[in-house]
């Protein structure tokens, strides 16, 4: 999740809009549930009778709506710049309501099977620790609020009312701390067991013992039944509805990642096959690039997968890159000129290649920026020989622009670091460590990471990560005895 500092008045009157708009299709979900229940003949007979009620609701509503809207205002911005994020709260709001009230109308204990942690494994996806628990927390005070003032069904059990408040909050809560450890759709489904303690725990010490002498044997065991239901709904749900969230609004999903990272993936694919040198690179780059951003506390994950492609521009015309070249050098016969014009557009062609095949726009921006401004060296010190007087470096350089996030500069820094070890014919951890800062030191002089907010700091854990990293990469061996073996006869 990216962060913002600030937003532009056009930002502010966009996120204020699109949540007026999304209050008001919660206020449309909730008249169009009283229709269905009360039908068209006695829709007007409840509203006149239960003015207060719904006014109550009405009121309440747009003030936990308000505070959601203070709370990303003031805590995230980043959320209220893209009305694709907004868009996403209102809409997961929206299932998670429709699911909640439906099974009101099933039974009168079947509204304990409703999926009350849908909310919460869908925001912990798509949003930021905290956020999630903020937005989870303004949901299950809304389902509280319609329940308890709407009683749509008639029946008015509010220790039940409560209970799910409780279930809907603490099993929300359990599925937002335990999400990071979840990194694959089938854990996902074992987290259901998890959801499952909170939520019985809450039923056999709030509804059960209030309901005794109320509720029979077989009811008791409805709700615990109901219990178990609840958590396995949310989870299928989860499962369900998330891949429509991936695919509407390119969400970069753990899950996204780590499908987007495999051998099978369409680009990875190509770039194995065609390109097995710059394959190769992007595979070390990624294993750094991955252990930098635990070091610095970014997106591990996110940081992995853009570091696998930041060079599929490669794939046009991968015989022109070193990596993967044999004996003839393509540059030997050309100007250096061309030559630059062939590398430096790698960069382009990467971004134009990731929206061609629609992935996340992140990726794309990494491609661009991961060289930023950055001269081509050795091809300016080749046209320099060639020529009499002196050249404009600018015409030997990137076009950029420079990283506009951390995880760019990371991959910048580790593939200029991976790919330069290669050529050290000294690869202990003195020697990397002197050229990765020297690498470090000239990206800061020639402003490489002005726009993307990582600190000194940060820039000498990295320095050290990327040391211990490629020592392990290419550490040393030990010399094979030159002995010929023969089979015994």
């Amino acid at each position: 999740m990216q962060t913002l500092t600030k937003l532009t008045k056009n930002d502010i009157i966009k996120s204020l809009v699109s949540f007026i708009a999304g209050t008001a299709g919660l206020y449309v979900l909730i008249v169009l549930m009283i229709l269905l229940n009360a039908g068209a003949s006695g829709f007007s007979e409840y509203f006149v009778k239960n003015q207060q009620a719904l006014l109550t609701v009405a009121v309440s509503i747009a003030v936990l709506e308000a505070m959601l809207y203070c709370y990303f205002f003031f805590e995230n911005k980043f959320v209220l710049s893209r009305f694709s994020k907004t868009t996403e709260i209102f809409l997961i709001f929206y299932v998670g309501f429709i699911f909640a009230f439906v099974m009101k109308y099933i039974d009168p204990l079947a509204q304990l099977a409703r999926p009350i942690a849908f909310v919460a494994l869908m925001c912990a996806t798509m949003f930021r620790r905290r956020d999630a628990i903020f937005i989870n927390t303004i949901f299950s005070l809304t389902v509280l609020t319609v329940d308890r003032f709407t009683d749509i069904t008639g029946i008015a059990n509010e220790h039940i009312y409560y209970a799910s408040l409780l279930c809907s909050f603490c099993a929300g809560m359990v599925a937002v701390f335990v999400f990071d450890s979840i990194k694959t759709r089938i854990q996902s489904v074992l987290l259901a067991f998890i959801l499952l303690i909170p939520v019985e725990v809450i039923n056999c010490i709030i509804i059960i013992p209030v309901g005794i002498g109320q509720y029979t044997v077989s009811q008791i065991f409805d709700i615990l039944i109901f219990g178990a239901l609840s958590c396995i709904l949310s989870v299928m749900l989860y499962m369900f509805i998330l891949p429509l969230f991936e695919m509407l609004f390119a969400e970069m999903t753990v899950f996204r990642l780590r499908e987007l990272t495999s051998d099978s993936a369409k680009l990875i694919k190509k770039l194995k096959e065609n390109a097995p040198g710059t394959y190769s690179h992007s595979v070390v780059v990624a294993q750094l690039v991955e252990a930098c951003a635990k070091s610095i506390g970014e997106d591990a994950e996110l940081a992995r997968a853009a570091a696998f492609y930041h060079d599929v521009g490669k794939l046009k015309g991968p015989e022109m890159f070193a990596e993967n070249q044999t004996e003839y050098n393509f540059h030997d016969d050309i100007t250096p000129e061309l030559s630059v014009d062939i590398i430096r557009s790698h960069a382009r062609n990467g971004a134009q290649l990731i929206k061609k095949s629609r992935l996340p726009e992140f990726f794309a921006d990494v491609a661009v920026q991961h060289h930023g401004t950055m001269p081509i060296k050795y091809f300016y010190y080749k046209a320099l020989k060639m020529s009499d007087g002196e050249l404009n470096i600018e015409n030997y350089s990137y076009s950029g622009p420079v990283p506009e996030s951390k995880i760019a500069a990371l991959i910048m820094i580790a593939d200029s670091s991976e790919a330069a070890t290669r050529t050290l014919p000294d690869r202990s951890p003195e020697k990397v460590e002197a050229f990765v800062r020297t690498l470090i030191e000239e990206r800061l002089d020639l402003g490489q990471f002005e726009n993307c907010n990582i600190t000194m700091r940060e820039l000498t854990i990295v320095k050290s990560t990327i040391v211990n990293q490629l020592t392990g990469v290419y550490h040393s061996r030990v010399a094979y005895p030159k002995l010929t073996v023969s089979k015994k006869k």
